[in-house]
């Protein structure tokens, strides 16, 4: 039996825009992928519309973010749900989401990470 919250993703997200307002009201994505043999985070490809790279990170966000992604995905292979690997954080007008993709969809898995 799985105890997936699926509201759980959806909550931490919405608190990590709040925290971090500034950040989330320019558009963006994170490309995220978790290791194969494992269900910790091993990269991450960002996309800013704005150059605020020096701000995304010296404001904790990036960091927020990626402790934020490798606990999805722990929780996620913890209760056997999927997808768990890839997947896209979009963020514009003060809002994150999160999109999961099958395994093998993103840039990151084609070798690179």
């Amino acid at each position: 039996m799985s105890n997936f919250d699926k509201n759980f993703e959806a909550a931490r997200l919405a608190m990590l825009a709040k925290q971090h307002s500034d950040i989330v009201k320019v558009t963006g994505e994170v490309v995220f992928r978790a290791e194969d043999d494992e269900d910790r985070l091993s990269g991450t490809s960002w996309t800013l519309e704005e150059d605020i790279f020096d701000q995304v990170t010296e404001s904790g966000f990036k960091l927020h973010l990626i402790e934020l992604l490798d606990v999805f995905i722990a929780h996620r292979g913890q209760c056997n749900e999927l997808p768990k690997k890839e997947g896209i954080v979009r963020f514009a007008g003060g809002d994150l989401s999160i999109e999961w993709l099958p395994d093998g969809s993103t840039h990151l898995s084609k070798g690179d990470s």
